[in-house]
C-alpha cells in the first residue's frame, strides 16, 4: 500500500470501515502524517453531525394538546357513594351507560398519564439532542476554521493532536486509539495558564479514538496537558501529566 492510498483512507478510519489489518497499517501512518490527524479529526466531527441530522423533535403543538387533553378528565370526588347503593337507585340501563362512561373516563386518564411521559421523554431527548447538536456544531467550526493551527504528541497508546482557532478563541483536542484510563479514572483536559492549571473538560472513558471541544476559551494558554483524574474529574491535577501540548503558533 503506497503513501498516496494511505492518504486517500482517512474518512474511511473515521467511520471505522478498515479491517484489522489496514486499521493497523493507517494508524502507523497516522502518527507520522499531521495532514491526515486533520482529516481524520473533521472527519470525526462530520460524522457525529451526520447523524443527528436524522433526530426528531417533538411538534411544540403537542405539549397543549396533552394539557388540554387532562383537563377533560374527571375525576372521582372524595366520599362518593359506594358502588352497591349507586346500583341500587339507578335503572339497569343507566348503570351500563355510567359504567362504559367510567370505563372510558378510566381510558381517557390512562391515555393522559402515558401522554404526558411520553411528551416529557420527548422533551428531554429534543433538549438533550438540541445540546449534542450545539456542541458537534462549535466542534466543527473549530476544526474547519480558516485560522486552524494544530500539534500533535504522543499519547499513552496513541496520537494526539490539539486544534486551535485563534479568531473563534477555542480548542479542540482530537486523541486516536488513546490507552483506556484506569478502572474508575478518567482523563481530564487543562489549559496551562502559566502555572495555574485551568479545567477544559473530561474525555469520555469508553473511547479511545475521539474528539473534545475544550470548555471554555483559550484566552491566552500556553499549552494544554491530560492527567488521570477520579471519575467525575478535579478541581485541580492530581497527578502528573500523561501529555503535555504547547498550543500552535
Amino acid at each position: 500500500m503506497t503513501t498516496t492510498d494511505l492518504h486517500a483512507l482517512t474518512g474511511a478510519y473515521a467511520v471505522h470501515a478498515l479491517d484489522g489489518e489496514e486499521r493497523a497499517v493507517f494508524e502507523r501512518h497516522l502518527a507520522e502524517c499531521d495532514d491526515c490527524r486533520q482529516e481524520v479529526a473533521e472527519f470525526t466531527a462530520t460524522a457525529g453531525r451526520l447523524a443527528l441530522a436524522s433526530t426528531v423533535r417533538a411538534r411544540p403543538v403537542m405539549r397543549e394538546q396533552v394539557l388540554q387533553r387532562i383537563t377533560t378528565v374527571r375525576q372521582v370526588p372524595p366520599g362518593a357513594a359506594p358502588l352497591e347503593r349507586v346500583r341500587r337507585g339507578v335503572p339497569r340501563g343507566r348503570r351500563l351507560a355510567r359504567l362504559a362512561l367510567a370505563a372510558s373516563v378510566a381510558a381517557a386518564t390512562a391515555f393522559g398519564g402515558t401522554a404526558v411521559w411520553q411528551f416529557q421523554r420527548a422533551q428531554d431527548a429534543s433538549r438533550e439532542a438540541a445540546q449534542a447538536q450545539r456542541y458537534v456544531e462549535d466542534l466543527a467550526g473549530v476544526l474547519a476554521a480558516p485560522d486552524a493551527k494544530s500539534r500533535s504528541a504522543k499519547v499513552p497508546g496513541g496520537a494526539g493532536t490539539l486544534v486551535v482557532s485563534a479568531g473563534l478563541d477555542r480548542a479542540v483536542f482530537v486523541a486516536s486509539h488513546m490507552a483506556a484510563p484506569p478502572r474508575g479514572k478518567v482523563y481530564q483536559l487543562w489549559f496551562a495558564d502559566g502555572e495555574e492549571m485551568r479545567s477544559a473538560g473530561l474525555m469520555d472513558p469508553e473511547r479511545s479514538t475521539q474528539a473534545v471541544l475544550m470548555r471554555g476559551e483559550v484566552d491566552g494558554a500556553s499549552g494544554i496537558g491530560i492527567t488521570v483524574e477520579p471519575a467525575g474529574g478535579s478541581e485541580q491535577p492530581t497527578s502528573a501529566p500523561v501529555a503535555l501540548l504547547g498550543v500552535p503558533a
